[in-house]
């Protein structure tokens, strides 16, 4: 997929749209320039995980956990669901799950 052009002949409208697109960018490549919350998501990736797994599977203490699942939220990158006194997370879209793969793609992916 070829990036588009910025001409000088673009409309304010235009270049308005690119820039609150620029921002949601940035704000979603923060929330995973993380390397416990990128870890988080690489779990999610696989399916939704309860705080408890997530502590299990990346040898982390709750409050940790906890916080970096606060801000995957806030971000809009997780949803939680509760379940009796359980807490489950899951990622909110594909986007998390596409960034993840090709991440995987690209620095983990054994060739």
């Amino acid at each position: 997929m070829a990036l588009p052009e910025v001409t000088d002949d673009i409309s304010d409208a235009e270049m308005d749209k690119i820039l609150a697109n620029a921002t949601l960018a940035a704000n979603f490549l923060k929330a995973i320039g993380h390397e416990g919350r990128l870890m988080i998501l690489c779990h999610l990736a696989s399916g939704e995980k309860s705080v408890n797994e997530l502590e299990t599977l990346l040898a982390a203490r709750q409050a940790a956990v906890s916080q970096q699942l606060s801000r995957l939220r806030l971000e809009g990158l997780v949803t939680p669901r509760r379940e009796g006194k359980t807490i489950y997370y899951s990622l909110t879209d594909d986007r998390s799950r596409a960034i993840i793969e090709l991440v995987y793609e690209l620095f983990c992916k054994e060739t």
